[in-house]
Order: C-alpha cells, then sequence, then structure tokens
C-alpha cells in the first residue's frame, strides 16, 4: 500500500458491548493516531500538549485547553510539536476523548423540540466545532466528571455534555464545508459515498467528468449537487484535502516539497505552489521554515 493509500483510514471504534459512549483518558508522549474519519461522533479536550490540529481542511495550532467536537465522517488529526517525539523531553500528552454513536437519541434529536438545541449541535458538528474560554474550561471538567462515571449516571452526564455543548455561544466553526450531518449516518445516501470515495481517492487524478460517470450523474447536475451539499466546487473541496495532506506531510520532514507535491495529488509544483499559497497564506517552504 502506497504511503497515499495510507494518508487517510476509516477508525473502526469498538464501543464497550452496545454501550452507545466510550470515555478515554490518554497520557502518553504524543498523539499517535494518523489522519483518520469513523461513524462515531468524538469530543477530544486537551488538558495537557500542544502542536497542530487537522479537522476537515482545516489546519490550526491547539495548546492546553483546546476542545473540539468532530462529527461523523469528519477527518481530523492531531500532531504533536516536534519536541514531544524526544523521548528525552518529559513532555506528556493528557486528554479526554468522548466517542457516541451518530444515531445516539436518533427519534428524539430529530423529533422532539426539547432536543432540537442538540440537533442543531450535531449539524455544526459536520464542520468540526471549536470552543472558546470560557465554556472550553467548564466542559472540559465535565468530560472529566464523565470518565468517572459509568452506566446510566454516565449516559446522563452525556446528555449533560451535549446539552451544554448546544447552549455554548463560545465556538466557532473550523471547516468551510460539512459532511452534511445526519444523511451520512445512512450509507445508501449518495453524498456519502461521493464523500467516502474522495477521502480514500483525493490524491489520485479526480475529474469532474469522471466523478459524475461514477456516481450516474451528468457533470452539470454533479456540479450543482455537490455545491450544495459541501458549499464548495469539487476543484476547492479536492484541493483542502490535499493542502491538509501536504502540510502533515511538510511537518513530517520527511520528504522535499517537490515530492509532497506529487504526493499530495498535484500534477505540477506551480499548482501546488499557488494553491498552498491561497489556502496557508505562505508559500510551502515558508511553511517548512516556519515550523522549524
Amino acid at each position: 500500500m502506497s504511503r497515499a493509500a495510507r494518508s487517510i483510514m476509516h477508525e473502526q471504534v469498538l464501543l464497550p458491548g452496545q454501550s452507545v459512549i466510550k470515555v478515554k483518558w490518554n497520557d502518553f508522549p504524543h498523539f499517535t493516531f494518523p489522519w483518520h474519519f469513523h461513524s462515531e461522533m468524538e469530543i477530544l479536550y486537551v488538558m495537557k500538549s500542544e502542536g497542530t490540529r487537522f479537522v476537515g481542511e482545516s489546519v490550526e495550532r491547539f495548546e492546553q485547553g483546546d476542545l473540539v467536537l468532530v462529527g461523523t465522517q469528519v477527518p481530523h488529526y492531531w500532531k504533536n510539536d516536534r519536541e514531544y517525539y524526544d523521548s528525552h523531553s518529559g513532555l506528556r500528552v493528557n486528554a479526554i476523548v468522548v466517542q457516541f454513536s451518530a444515531d445516539f437519541m436518533d427519534k428524539a434529536v430529530q423529533n422532539y423540540p426539547e432536543m432540537s438545541h442538540i440537533r442543531e449541535l450535531f449539524s455544526r458538528a459536520a464542520h468540526g466545532v471549536h470552543f472558546t474560554m470560557p465554556e472550553n474550561i467548564e466542559i472540559g471538567e465535565m468530560m472529566v466528571n464523565l470518565y468517572h462515571r459509568q452506566g446510566f449516571s454516565r449516559l446522563m452526564g452525556l446528555l449533560e455534555l451535549l446539552d451544554a455543548m448546544a447552549r455554548s455561544k463560545a465556538y466557532r466553526l473550523l471547516s468551510a464545508s460539512a459532511n452534511v450531518p445526519g444523511t451520512l449516518i445512512n450509507p445508501e445516501n449518495r453524498i456519502e459515498k461521493v464523500l467516502n470515495y474522495l477521502n480514500l481517492n483525493y490524491t489520485k487524478d479526480i475529474t469532474l467528468k469522471n466523478m459524475a460517470e461514477q456516481f450516474g450523474m451528468n457533470s452539470s447536475a454533479f456540479s450543482r449537487f455537490f455545491r450544495q451539499k459541501t458549499g464548495k466546487t469539487l476543484v476547492k473541496y479536492v484541493n483542502d484535502m490535499r493542502i491538509a495532506y501536504a502540510c502533515k506531510l511538510l511537518q513530517e520532514r520527511s520528504l522535499s516539497v517537490s515530492q509532497v507535491c506529487y504526493e499530495c495529488g498535484f500534477n505540477n509544483i506551480s499548482n501546488f505552489n499557488r494553491f498552498f499559497r491561497e489556502r496557508m497564506g505562505v508559500s510551502p517552504r515558508m511553511y517548512v521554515s516556519a515550523i522549524q
């Protein structure tokens, strides 16, 4: 399997028994899981650590107190700063991760007015949601408390946590495009098939004509459909994914800029430089210099 084929992977989240929720306390030298996606929603609260956070096409710094809700099928990846990989640094990651089934209380969330604010939260989660002061600390403390609860008490704690997140005004969306919340739960949904295909093949040659044929539509209809569902053109969506992957590779420093260009699916260095500058505000070489 090529490096590009391994660039994003589907994580199989094993929830304990038939439980809808999994709570993990992470205490290790550095984040290790690669860029991936899964059908479960995820909340991650960083108590101690810093580095770069990738959610969809969003690429940002993270540090202590970072709190993010990631929706179903949204690619994400946390990468620590370089010094965390030095075994003598003494640095460690402390983080709480909550994962729960995307169809959690689906009927109630979709139909009951008392749950309408949580339905809206799940809709925002398709973009990735970053919570800021002061709610990030308060919600983070609720996650720590949730870790120590079990059974029915933990289930009620999850509802309280989601209620607090849904009512918070101290948030912002990370990714401009959305993975169409709710509809992605249905494996027969066309946009899910399209996005899953792109998640696995964005480093390959992707054209509007080929995508339209792949999904039984003409080019004009597919273009309208894709933009309506994602808010972006196919080219913009694919290039944003490629640039996010390029940032990951450039941070690893194992490939040259030109190698990263072709590894990410660009067919020439000038296009890569142009799209990278448009997305990140600097050239790839300046980006590498800035993170050294």
